[in-house]
């Protein structure tokens, strides 16, 4: 999912274009608890079943189930941590990517030379590339490809806007 905070028009604005793009997470903290506790209630119910019915080790493998699907679901959701911000702002594009971890990488173009490459209509394997003066930086890779092309028409529309030249008022 993306937010996209257009700000071409307002008095006093340096920053024409701010995007942070998330990856998808859409099963919220609650719905796994609940997911966990459905999964773990019913493991119980049939690691139980076995148990009583003298296959007493497969009780364990009912267990590991639920342990395995709630390790992967923390992992998910440290994951979630990640994402992309965009800015243009007068003189420069610049993109930061922060990984689940925390680290930071970041790209500084021109936005004079920068070019915006998306695939229209978009496939599943279609990317947001930005290119400029031998650079080049993917963008939104986790996002669905029609969210890759909103984003991409939506920072080429804010590079066209800031390239157009300044005209005096006509009196």
């Amino acid at each position: 999912m993306s937010t996209v905070q257009d700000t071409v028009g307002m008095p006093g604005s340096a920053v024409h274009f701010d995007a942070i793009l998330h990856p998808n997470r859409s099963l919220s903290r609650g719905g796994f608890y609940i997911l966990m506790s459905l999964v773990a209630a019913i493991s119980a119910t049939i690691g139980g079943f076995f148990y009583f019915s003298g296959a007493w080790p497969i009780f364990g493998f009912y267990g590991l189930d639920v342990v395995v699907l709630y390790f992967a679901f923390r992992q998910n959701y440290r994951r979630a941590r990640m994402y992309e911000q965009v800015r243009l702002t007068e003189g420069a594009l610049i993109v930061e990517k922060v990984d689940h971890r925390g680290g930071r990488r970041s790209w500084q173009f021109q936005p004079y030379w920068l070019r915006v490459n998306m695939d229209d209509p978009p496939r599943h394997e279609s990317q947001v590339t930005l290119t400029s003066h031998g650079q080049a930086v993917i963008v939104g890779s986790f996002l669905s490809p029609e969210e890759r092309l909103d984003f991409a028409r939506a920072l080429r529309a804010a590079l066209d806007r800031q390239r157009q030249p300044v005209r005096p008022p006509v009196f």
